[in-house]
């Protein structure tokens, strides 16, 4: 019995001591305005503005290879020579020909006004005259027949030396110095443009209705900003201009292909990589914004923890918004500027308890 009268009274002591425990600790900032920037993000493919694929037109064995690979050429340098002595030879022996021609067709003439004379005076038949003058149309045919082959062993001559027709990099060569090639041959190398370059991705056709539905109402296509980040996490220091919006809408995806153009005189954007693309709208507006870190998403909705002038916590239910850079989330309905949210520390307190608050980075760890 003495043993149980003493328990007794500690327990009676120890129950007012649990009572009093000081409320939990919690950081909590305070919801404010902030500039907003309207902006969509997407995910786009690099693209260069032109793709060109060197070819042989001649047949030959490749004599000189004038670039490295890798190389930033530039529009008419010689990159490929394909041996051009047998070409240059044939255009010899063809002005050769012309040349021959062209004395057939003088000589043909000088014979046709010496019997145009004759005739006058009567003294050659009018059917020698005939026959001259046919002789000499046969001539001229001749020597223009010579002509063209001229110029085409011209052209062949010049097909010869391979020269770059764009601005670029030029990638992987495919044969090597001493290789027979010619046009069944495929690509030699293949040139492709970087500066500009064409970032293109998928729009959703609610987004881009929704912007054809603005500029109706402002009279006019709002102001649009196109940004990328580089693979490192970075924005690409070249804003972006819209330049093409596809016509049809896939039908699988339900999204129109949109495309801007980067200036990309680094090189950064390589044609073919994955870049995130940023499109901001307009000019900043003012909007109520919360950390993310301070949202509680359940079934019911989206709730926050509200701490009263009483340092009560409160449950608040809330409508979003967009989600801005840092990881903040705009808040369109349920709060108010200067109310004050726990954001470190949500996960020991509960609706209708009393807390003690501290601001977010000074609160105590849980």
């Amino acid at each position: 019995m003495q043993r149980l009268a003493v328990l007794a009274c500690c327990l009676v002591l120890v129950a007012p001591a649990a009572a009093q425990a000081p409320p939990p600790t919690v950081g909590v900032a305070a919801v404010d305005h902030a500039d907003v920037t309207p902006r969509s993000r997407f995910v786009g493919r690099a693209e260069a503005i032109d793709r060109v694929e060197l070819r042989a037109r001649v047949t030959g064995f490749l004599e000189q290879r004038l670039f490295e690979q890798g190389d930033r050429v530039g529009a008419g340098d010689l990159l490929f020579v394909i041996e051009p002595e047998p070409y240059r030879a044939r255009l010899a022996q063809r002005e050769a020909e012309l040349a021959s021609a062209r004395a057939e067709v003088a000589t043909a003439r000088a014979q046709l006004d010496r019997g145009l004379q004759l005739l006058e005076r009567g003294n050659i038949p009018e059917a020698e005259v005939d026959e001259r003058r046919a002789r000499l149309l046969v001539a001229e045919g001749k020597m223009q027949e010579a002509d063209a082959a001229v110029e085409v062993a011209e052209l062949d001559l010049t097909y010869t030396h391979v020269t770059a027709p764009i601005d670029g990099r030029i990638g992987r060569y495919a044969y090597s110095i001493g290789a027979f090639v010619g046009p069944q041959s495929g690509a030699l190398a293949t040139i492709v443009q970087q500066d500009p370059i064409y970032v293109t991705f998928p729009v959703s056709q609610r987004i881009i209705t929704e912007a054809r539905q603005e500029a109706i109402r402002t009279g006019g296509p709002s102001d649009l900003v196109v940004r990328a980040k580089l693979p490192t996490g970075e924005l690409y220091a070249e804003t972006g201009a819209l330049s093409f919006t596809d016509v049809e809408v896939q039908r699988g995806t339900d999204t129109l292909t949109v495309r801007a153009t980067f200036a990309n005189p680094d090189g950064l954007l390589t044609p073919g990589q994955f870049l995130d693309v940023v499109i901001e709208a307009g000019e900043p507006q003012q909007a109520l914004v919360v950390p993310s870190s301070a949202l509680l998403i359940e079934q019911s909705g989206t709730h926050v923890l509200v701490v009263g002038e009483d340092d009560v916590v409160e449950r608040r239910r809330v409508a979003l918004g967009r989600t801005v850079d840092g990881g903040d989330v705009v808040v369109t309905d349920g709060l108010e500027p200067g109310e004050r949210i726990i954001v470190e520390g949500i996960q020991k307190v509960r609706p209708g308890q009393a807390v003690r608050t501290a601001p977010a980075s000074e609160a105590a760890p849980t």
